[in-house]
């Protein structure tokens, strides 16, 4: 999908995520890409100081994002959240982690609120993160607590240039995977991403293809039964909605670019089912994007990058990638009148 002018209205808030990591140096070549790349307003949410730590270029604070659009053109606005901590790229702390969920609260409020038209929120350590008491698996289950949303109401969605896929079940040891599935748990993730494909990227009658869970998809039963069990049902069940959707089909060969020509999204049973083939081929632009929220919610598909952090090594196309989709997003909610 591409959108052209007009932008939303408002500017999208980009929290920096960990200060130790490459969120401040990718946004900062984000920004200095803006004209290049087409982005539309944004502002930083989070230390000033780590940005100073990667970069000597214009950087102008503001107290309201209102005041990011003026600015946009000439400094790369920032909205501060200062803890204290010592900041150094690569060794990240436990202030340093306070300051990413500090900057998470902060950009996902001014999201909630409309002063911010979408959250885009970079990468963060959840080890950092457990270690001050963070209880959510992830960034994608507080926001949308603070959304309101149950966490297994919302779906996570990795997307590039021509393929999105969708984890039925995500950061859980494979060992539990087959026991957490049912043709409930599927249908309602099916079920959110066609209606995220129909409000985000304009696609009316969104065409899904199931994984199978088993090798083979299972060979009828020979090489296990989920298939059968789960995914066959729920397929089904989908088809009698009037949603398009197609498989199991054997998760070895349904990447390559003929068969992903002929859907919309695959949905996949597992966590690495699902990232191997997105990673594999948009590894420096793959997107994370929430479905299932009442706000726009993406990310760079990638971590904090500690080994690298402020060496100037780190590529921003992950997070440029984002936040140009979630400006079209917006603008796609905008022109069609899908339900969320």
């Amino acid at each position: 999908m591409t959108i052209a002018d007009p932008w939303p209205d408002a500017p999208l808030a980009v929290a920096l995520g960990d200060p130790a990591g490459i969120g401040p140096e990718i946004l900062v070549k984000a920004w200095l890409a803006r004209d290049r790349e087409q982005l539309p307003p944004f502002f930083a949410v989070g230390d000033p100081r780590s940005v100073e730590a990667v970069w000597s270029g214009p950087v102008h604070r503001i107290h309201n994002p209102s005041e990011a659009v003026q600015a946009f053109g000439r400094a790369l606005p920032l909205l501060s959240v200062e803890d204290g901590g010592e900041i150094v790229p690569g060794e990240p702390n436990l202030e340093g982690a306070r300051c990413s969920l500090d900057s998470l609260e902060v950009a996902t409020g001014l999201t909630r609120s409309g002063t911010a038209s979408a959250l885009v929120t970079g990468p963060v350590s959840k080890a950092q993160l457990y270690a001050i008491g963070f209880t959510h698996p992830g960034q994608t289950e507080f926001v949308a607590e603070r959304c309101g949303i149950a966490p297994e109401n919302v779906v996570m969605m990795l997307a590039g240039a021509d393929l999105r896929v969708v984890p039925v079940t995500t950061h859980m040891p494979l060992s539990r995977v087959a026991q957490s599935l049912s043709v409930e748990v599927i249908t309602a993730k099916a079920r959110t991403t066609v209606r995220g494909l129909q409000r985000y990227f304009g696609i009316a009658e969104p065409r899904l293809a199931f994984a199978g869970f088993n090798p083979h998809a299972g060979e009828s039963g020979a090489l296990g039964t989920e298939e059968i069990d789960f995914i066959q049902p729920a397929i089904a069940e989908l088809q009698a909605e009037g949603i398009e959707a197609v498989g199991p089909l054997a998760a070895d060969t349904m990447f390559h670019a003929r068969a992903r020509s002929g859907y919309d999204a695959a949905i996949c049973l597992y966590h690495d089912q699902a990232l191997i083939p997105l990673k594999t081929l948009y590894f420096d632009s793959g997107v994370n994007m929430t479905l299932g929220l009442p706000i726009v919610r993406t990310a760079p598909d990638h971590g904090t990058a500690f080994a690298i952090a402020g060496k100037g090594e780190a590529h921003p196309g992950a997070i440029i990638s984002a936040i140009r989709l979630a400006a079209q997003a917006v603008t796609q909610r905008k022109l069609e009148c899908y339900p969320a």
